[in-house]
């Protein structure tokens, strides 16, 4: 008999050997799989199928490659000092398959090695936490039995899986169950009732990226495994924020986390050099530290706070971040974005920073420092971000300077005649005087893109402007209306001899401690303001009256006759022949009659 036969022969020994000791072997694993398994969860097992080969691995050892498929672990149906009611729903574990290796050698009371399982389709369904009710507590069996049958014990290396999905389901009513997609983990230090260590690849949905993330996983909690500890930290690079409709930017983000798979408490930081809001183009270096308690049975985030600094202006936000639900066509609920609601504070920040975000240009109105206090709201929608965006609230700005030119002549203008100084309002814009700063605040409301501002006060040196009205952030018009309060008369305003002429309308112009009151309004663009003042409105809202004369001053007949008894401002005082010099005391007079400045 040649070598090459007896070879052959040698092999097919070890074949038949290798297909006889697996098949008594199969059953033997099998069954302690599913009684280990069965025994740690405290819940029911199954396995539809397990296979097991005998063969050479890569490193030159002869060892047992065993296969399984449809492997399932219900929830656990009695644990001591816990009871699930008995339920027909998903299985807690349901795995697509897996794989191992282990070595022939064997030595009684040492447990056999594994070093690594894998598994693939792994899909996770932890009930919520109201499936499991809390009895009181039942005394555990000092040595739980075991099956004679099996012997043999296991230590476990490590585990790999591709292609995981958890669903955390919560009982609140009108809420989906959370549910995340694991790319890949890999879990090491695996010992029954400790902590195990992990490293995982998240797929986050929305901005899509991948989360990468490492820490410590357990104890497992076998009477609620959605208490089960879990620590960690987390990188997720390169995030297209494009993915949101109306803003875009590259958004990179790190922190760690803490917590039970229910309820995560996390601690990070994000870093986004290019944020815009897309409709305006303007990009703004936008970094946040925030602290948040995420809800891991709905994916609902409660932040507090997030410290946040857009260009140079810090901002602190508080609310909260929830998960939007809508019926669609197929008349299931579906999450259809989320609902952003915060309480917004900024101290000290700049104006110009809010202005270049939203705005076409890269020059912004005007420049200052704000205070701030609103709430921020964002409904869910597919509409961009500018036109969803609700904010109400209170801001204050001072030392607020125009960059437009046209603008700044005209504040200066404005100044220096309510200080009474006309002949240098007439020579301001040649001069290099330094720019006149103004005061500005009032409540606020944006809503459709638009800013409606019903108490603004504008303050500057020699005057102040009550105005009222709507700026729209999409093309910059104006539309204000109001009244301007000078410190100076209206004499004084225009100066000279036409300011000499006009001393008999000085009273006519006082209001409240104004040397002038007049109203105003503002139209045009913030590019091509247009301001203007109100001469028939003056008439209407300012009219002088006597107590006497309330009644009879609405009369159009008589409103433009001047009382025989009162002399005319611009008149010496006649008597007029068509009328008696003496009117009747129960004869209402008529008021003075007005001078058009």
């Amino acid at each position: 008999m040649s070598i090459v036969s007896v070879l052959l022969l040698v092999v097919a020994a070890f074949t038949v050997v290798g297909i006889v000791v697996a098949h008594r072997i199969e059953p033997f694993l099998r069954a302690r799989i599913v009684d280990g398994l069965s025994q740690h969860f405290h819940a029911r097992v199954d396995l539809d199928s397990f296979h097991v080969t005998i063969g050479n691995t890569l490193r030159g050892e002869w060892g047992i490659w065993a296969q399984g498929r449809g492997l399932r672990i219900w929830p656990p149906a009695q644990v001591a000092g816990v009871s699930v009611p008995n339920s027909t729903g998903a299985p807690l574990f349901s795995l697509a398959a897996f794989a191992f290796h282990a070595p022939l050698r064997y030595k009684s009371g040492t447990p056999i090695a594994i070093s690594e399982i894998r598994l693939q389709g792994l899909e996770l369904h932890l009930p919520p936490r109201s499936h499991f009710l809390r009895l009181e507590p039942q005394t555990a069996p000092a040595n739980p039995s075991r099956s004679p049958l099996l012997p043999v014990s296991f230590a476990l290396g490590s585990v790999v899986c591709n292609g995981a999905h958890l669903i955390l389901e919560t009982s609140k009513p009108g809420k989906l169950p959370m549910q995340i997609y694991i790319q890949r983990f890999r879990i090491s230090d695996i010992q029954p009732n400790a902590t195990m260590r992990f490293e995982a690849d998240l797929t986050n949905p929305k901005p899509v990226g991948i989360v990468q993330t490492k820490g410590t996983f357990g104890p497992w909690q076998v009477w609620d495994p959605g208490e089960s500890p879990i620590a960690g930290s987390y990188t997720f690079d390169h995030a297209n924020l494009g993915d949101f409709k109306g803003i875009s930017g590259d958004l990179s983000s790190t922190g760690s986390y803490q917590g039970t798979l229910r309820s995560i408490t996390v601690d990070g930081e994000t870093k986004t050099p290019n944020f815009a809001l897309t409709h305006f183009g303007n990009t703004m270096d936008l970094q946040t530290k925030f602290h948040a308690i995420v809800d891991g049975t709905n994916g609902d985030t409660w932040l507090d706070p997030v410290n946040a600094t857009l260009g140079h202006t810090r901002i602190l936000a508080k609310g909260e971040v929830v998960r939007s639900l809508g019926t669609l066509s197929d008349g299931q609920l579906h999450t259809i974005g989320h609902d952003i609601d915060l309480k917004i504070e900024v101290d000290q920040g700049r104006i110009e920073d809010f202005l270049d975000l939203a705005s076409h240009d890269s020059t912004p109105l005007f420049t200052g420092s704000l205070d701030l206090k609103s709430s921020l709201h964002i409904p869910p929608g597919k509409i961009p971000v500018h036109l969803r965006m609700g904010l109400k609230g209170h801001f204050t700005l001072d030392q607020t300077q125009f960059t437009s030119k046209k603008v700044e002549d005209r504040i200066e203008d404005l100044s220096l005649r309510g200080l009474g100084k006309p002949k240098e309002a007439k020579s301001a814009a040649d001069s290099s005087q330094p720019p006149i700063l103004a005061n500005m605040q009032g409540d606020f409301t944006i809503a459709n893109g638009v800013i409606n501002l019903p108490d603004l006060a504008f303050k500057v040196p020699g005057a102040d402007v009550e105005l009222e009205g709507d700026y729209k952030l999409d093309g910059g018009a104006l539309n204000f209306q109001g009244v301007a309060k000078m410190q100076a008369t209206v004499s004084k305003m225009v100066g000279g001899w036409k300011g000499f002429l006009l001393k008999p309308a000085d009273r006519l112009f006082r209001k409240d401690g104004a040397g002038t009151e007049v109203p105003v309004h503002v139209d045009g663009t913030y590019k091509e303001p247009e301001f203007s003042v109100d001469i028939k409105g003056f008439e209407v809202h300012t009219h002088p009256q006597r107590p006497d004369q309330n009644a009879h001053a609405a009369s159009p007949d008589t409103s433009q006759q001047p009382s025989p008894s009162t002399p005319s401002p611009t008149e010496p005082e006649k008597p007029s022949a068509s009328t008696p010099a003496k009117p009747s005391p129960s004869t209402p007079q008529s008021p003075p009659a007005q001078p058009r400045p």
